[in-house]
């Protein structure tokens, strides 16, 4: 049996040991009927984009590294890894989070959307998607993910910003680019604001 072994593939294959490996002992680790009071449940049922996703998840996993490395969903970007650039923004209950910054464990009971969540089922792009494309607002688009779902959160609480609130609402996005101008257009775009 001849398999291609790709990048995607490869890490996962990784990933997957790494799990098999982390929990060999710990099986019996609440044989004699006490559970240590630090232990912490591994197996999460979390609410991804509408659909409950059962995910084995360590204590200090943060939100964006399960969402990309084992639910498959890169549209979240990981850039500074810490709170600052938004690359990895998605929405929770609504609210835009930088995934970077959230445990995996604390997205339990809430509702998290990525940018993969915003297309419909028969491919038609999310209004805001379509003004990003419309637009022409992505340049490198690395950044981008981030910033559409900055904007989505923005419009589901402003559905008709000024542009200065929007600059404002998107100034935790950064953009290597420096392609501030064609997102503030995309939003007054999706908003029906264009000019």
């Amino acid at each position: 049996m001849n398999v291609k072994l790709n990048r995607r593939r490869f890490i996962k294959g990784v990933i997957a040991s790494g799990i098999a490996a982390g929990t060999i002992g710990h099986g019996n680790a609440a044989a004699g009927g006490a559970r240590p009071a630090e232990a912490v449940d591994r197996l999460l049922s979390l609410n991804i984009n509408g659909r409950t996703r059962r995910v084995d998840v360590l204590p200090q996993e943060t939100l964006a590294h399960t969402l990309r490395y084992k639910l498959g969903l890169t549209g979240t970007k990981l850039g500074c890894n810490r709170g600052e650039c938004g690359a990895c923004t998605v929405l929770i209950d609504d609210v835009p989070h930088y995934a970077c910054s959230m445990l995996t464990h604390n997205a339990r009971g809430k509702t998290v959307l990525t940018v993969e969540g915003l297309q419909q089922a028969d491919g038609t792009l999310h209004p805001v998607q379509q003004a990003f494309v419309d637009e022409l607002a992505p340049q490198c688009g690395f950044c981008t993910p981030g910033q559409i779902m900055a904007t989505v959160g923005l419009l589901r609480v402003n559905p008709k910003p000024t542009r200065e609130q929007a600059r404002h609402s998107l100034s935790g996005n950064l953009c290597r680019c420096g392609a501030y101008d064609h997102y503030l257009n995309a939003v007054m775009r999706a908003s029906g604001q264009a000019t």
